[in-house]
């Protein structure tokens, strides 16, 4: 259930184009948004889905602070099954990395010239399933890729946001 409620936030951020600011979204399974806000619910077509369906619910913009320290401030309400975030990204092949350290590719991957840009979404719920989507940006057409392990350190930070 996870899985479609990743690629549906990766559609709809991609809509919007690329150069855009990380987003953030609540992930509600549907029954829940329809006992607990039914109008909305009903006009948004939420109340037909599959009870266990999950419905992102995108947040207001985040702070210009880095995301990292932006989740480790986050604590969800009980009625929040998961979250997702998205965030472009740049990826060095691993032989523009060999030589540097974690700083130092950081530093240089926005100026590196084979550097690739993408953007990464990456979902959990709080029992600890977890997804990601990563859209390569490319010169002639973009290139999802999925995976288990795209976003190990990015799961674990949005994992965090659900402990007490």
């Amino acid at each position: 259930m996870l899985e479609p409620a990743v690629a549906e936030i990766e559609t709809h951020v991609n809509a919007a184009g690329w150069d855009r600011p990380p987003v953030l979204f609540a992930l509600v399974r549907a029954g829940q948004f329809a006992r607990d806000d039914p109008d909305t619910a009903r006009r948004l077509g939420i109340d037909e889905l599959d009870e266990d369906a999950i419905t992102p619910v995108e947040q207001e913009g985040l702070p210009d602070e880095p995301l990292d320290e932006i989740l480790a401030g986050i604590a969800w309400p009980a009625g929040v099954a998961g979250c997702a975030v998205s965030q472009e990204i740049v990826i060095l092949p691993p032989s523009a990395e060999a030589d540097l350290s974690d700083d130092q590719v950081a530093a240089q991957a926005a100026g590196h010239p084979a550097r690739r840009e993408a953007r990464l979404v990456a979902g959990v719920l709080g029992d600890g399933t977890s997804a990601a989507l990563l859209r390569m940006h490319g010169a002639d057409e973009d290139e999802l890729l999925t995976g288990p392990d795209l976003a190990p350190n990015l799961v674990a930070a949005l994992l965090a946001t659900f402990e007490e």
